[in-house]
């Protein structure tokens, strides 16, 4: 573990919380430049860890609310003494974004071991979401924007395409944290898609994590306990992988025709 210092307060990187400050500040400023934040948005940054993209932030904003669950980081944070920093503590699984003002931009450098359960979190508050922009694994990312047919096309690119634009910004190096982390991150961009053609989240997810439980198998082996192929126009003779978002989005509606 690495034992820094913040403000005079000691801060050690914590693993259970999946820790990786961002020290390299020519990073930083390339994210803010992403973010391009405007005075009166609503910019809610998940795990601002030592601030150091926060202090960048503030510069910009009339306000800006951060959440972070480390008492110990919360404490460096309100000794910045800043009057527009707003600190929530508290964990982002069980936070309820939909109390902050919105239209809601959100930024962060997400811890890698829960960086998908947060992104399905979010996808249930989506209609409060303006754009967001995070720094996650760089093999999540590229899972994230993945089109069909390629190998690293799954639940998470369907599940995530199906509800926002999404697009790779650039990636980061192991040593731009402290600790360094063992693997590559990068940038992404997710804004929510105007015209969002699933209807029922849940149904969606259902689908979709049932075509993806076994890759190796196709559709009609994955789906046989949701429809067959008299009910729907899709090729179900197909491995998951093979169908765009649009198909999947199909796929269930034929499904909820049924039910």
């Amino acid at each position: 573990m690495s034992l820094q210092k913040g403000n005079g307060i000691a801060i050690k990187a914590k693993k259970r919380f999946g820790q990786n400050f961002l020290v390299d500040s020519s990073v930083i400023d390339k994210i803010v430049r992403v973010v391009a934040p405007l005075r009166t948005d609503n910019l809610l940054e998940i795990g601002p860890g030592k601030g150091a993209m926060t202090v960048q932030l503030l510069e910009h904003l009339d306000k800006l609310h951060v959440i972070e669950i480390d008492r110990d980081l919360i404490k460096l944070l309100n000794s910045f003494g800043k009057d527009n920093l707003v600190v929530h503590q508290g964990d982002i699984l069980k936070f309820d974004i939909t109390g902050l003002p919105k239209p809601l931009r959100i930024v962060g450098n997400l811890p890698y071991n829960i960086s998908s359960p947060i992104l399905f979190n979010l996808l249930d508050s989506k209609s409060h979401i303006e754009d967001m922009t995070f720094m996650l694994q760089r093999e999540v990312v590229e899972r994230i924007v993945a089109k069909s047919g390629n190998k690293t096309y799954g639940r998470l690119s369907v599940m995530i395409q199906a509800f926002f634009e999404v697009e790779m910004i650039f990636t980061v190096p192991p040593e731009s944290f402290e600790p360094a982390p063992k693997i590559d991150s990068a940038i992404i961009y997710l804004k929510p898609l105007q015209d969002c053609l699933v209807d029922d989240l849940e149904t969606f997810e259902k689908i979709v994590k049932a075509s993806f439980s076994q890759r190796r198998k196709t559709l009609r082996n994955c789906l046989k306990s949701f429809i067959s192929q008299d009910k729907t126009s899709i090729d179900l003779s197909q491995r998951a992988e093979m169908l765009r978002v649009s198909e999947f989005i199909q796929l269930t509606r034929d499904y909820e025709k049924q039910h």
